[in-house]
C-alpha cells in the first residue's frame, strides 16, 4: 500500500517495497549483522538473503502514527546480540526518517540466526 504525503504541488507516494529496501540496506550495514534472513522460517533453518533480497527480511506497515518496521536478521558469531540489535535499530531508523522524511514509530527485530564468520588462515613459517 504505502505511505502517502501531501505536499503543497502534490502527493508523493512512497511503496512499502522501497521503504523495505532501504530499511534492509540500512541494517546491513551495521557491525555484526551477517544479514537479513527470509521473514519464515523453514524447517527451522534460517535462510540468508542475497543482497537483491533484502526487502525479503523486512516487514512494513505504514500508519498515522509512524512506520512500525520488522526485520529478520542472522548476527555473526561471538558478537553481542543485544548490541547488535540496538544498533540496527538505531541506523535503520535514522536512515529511514532521513531518506523518507516519515516518523518511525516502531522497530523489531527478530534474531533468526547466528552464523559463524569465516576463519583466518593463519601463515606457517
Amino acid at each position: 500500500m504505502g505511505k502517502s504525503i501531501l505536499t503543497q504541488l502534490g502527493r508523493i507516494t512512497i511503496s512499502d517495497d522501497v521503504i523495505a529496501s532501504v530499511a534492509g540496506m540500512a541494517a546491513t550495514e551495521c557491525y555484526g549483522l551477517v544479514g537479513m534472513a527470509s521473514r519464515t522460517l523453514t524447517d527451522g533453518i534460517a535462510e540468508l538473503l542475497g543482497y537483491d533480497n533484502l526487502a525479503r527480511g523486512v516487514e512494513v506497515d505504514a500508519r498515522d502514527d509512524g512506520l512500525r518496521i520488522n526485520l529478520y536478521i542472522i548476527v555473526e558469531y561471538g558478537t553481542r546480540i543485544t548490541e547488535v540489535a540496538h544498533n540496527v535499530m538505531d541506523t535503520v531508523k535514522y536512515v529511514l526518517e532521513k531518506a523518507t522524511g516519515l516518523p518511525v514509530a516502531e522497530i523489531n527485530v527478530t534474531v533468526h540466526g547466528v552464523r559463524v564468520g569465516a576463519r583466518r588462515k593463519e601463515k606457517r613459517s
